[in-house]
């Protein structure tokens, strides 16, 4: 019963989540990915460093269909 609470609690502000993964990304020295509204088709593509692109991305699977590599081709430099 104890866990239930704590996972309503963390859900409770669902709209910061995507920070967790963007620290743990840099944690492990890995760029971040979000789709943000207005973007259409890209990505913005963050790196430890603070620089940020517009990028289109490609998701290479393998035979299980499991995602293996991502190849990001750069459209523009987002100023902060």
């Amino acid at each position: 019963m104890e866990q239930s609470g704590i996972v309503d609690l963390l859900l409770t502000n669902i709209n910061n989540i995507h920070e967790l993964g963007k620290q743990r990304a840099f944690e492990l020295g890995n760029p971040f990915y979000a789709k943000y509204e207005g973007d259409g088709e890209y990505y913005h593509k963050e790196l430890p460093t603070g620089e940020v692109y517009l990028v289109s991305v490609e998701i290479i699977m393998d035979e299980n269909d499991i995602p293996v590599e991502i190849k990001d081709t750069i459209i523009k430099q987002i100023l902060p």
